[in-house]
């Protein structure tokens, strides 16, 4: 499945954002990698994808690292110098003013806090206010497509059930003067777990 732009479209403009900057380097990211859906790759410089709420994404790489988000839809711009990375920076966000990234404003929600300090400085250089992408990478991340709800509750029906059992084993040897060792009791209960699946 590839990364939808139209959806995280439709969730900007529900949030009043101009659009969403993903920004990685070496990895410290693996927000924006899921989301994205990236491959397995080496990335060792920084690179950042903006997608606005209107129009194309647009993605910002290194010169050395021209292919780091080729597997993404979008105009390329590029940089060496810190000078071109600034200017191409502008020039990425386009006049868009209200920017998610993933920043958690003094930290408080460290799962979605991403995005060093240093490069929020850099967005808010070029004329952005960013804004916290937690919400968006709640949606994105965190909630379940029917088919993970349904593994979920048989996951969950598979468990009751094994539990329930399992006393009744651990009762049943305490009524006929055979109690189990704990040891008996946790290895009847893995064989279930894995019978269950």
């Amino acid at each position: 499945m590839s990364f939808d732009v139209q959806a995280v479209q439709k969730d900007l403009k529900a949030a009043r954002l101009d659009g969403w900057l993903f920004y990685d380097f070496r990895g410290r990211d693996p927000i924006a990698h899921r989301i994205l859906r990236l491959p397995p790759g080496m990335r060792t410089r920084r690179w950042f994808y903006f997608v606005p709420v209107k129009g194309g994404p647009r993605k910002l790489v290194h010169k050395i690292e021209p292919e780091s988000l080729a597997t993404l839809p979008g105009e390329t711009l590029y940089y060496a110098a810190q000078n071109e990375l600034q200017e191409n920076l502008e020039k990425l966000l386009d006049g868009a003013l209200s920017i998610a990234m993933q920043y958690s404003p003094r930290n408080a929600i460290p799962y979605v806090s991403m995005v060093d300090a240093g490069t929020v400085e850099l967005v808010r250089s070029v004329g952005a206010k960013v804004f916290s992408s937690a919400d968006l990478v709640q949606k994105y991340e965190a909630c379940w497509t029917a088919e993970q709800l349904e593994s979920h509750l048989a996951a969950g029906e598979s468990v009751d059930r094994i539990v329930r059992e399992a006393f009744q084993l651990a009762a049943k040897g305490a009524r006929d003067g055979k109690p189990l060792t704990e040891y008996v009791l946790k290895q009847w209960i893995l064989k279930e777990f894995d019978a269950a699946g």
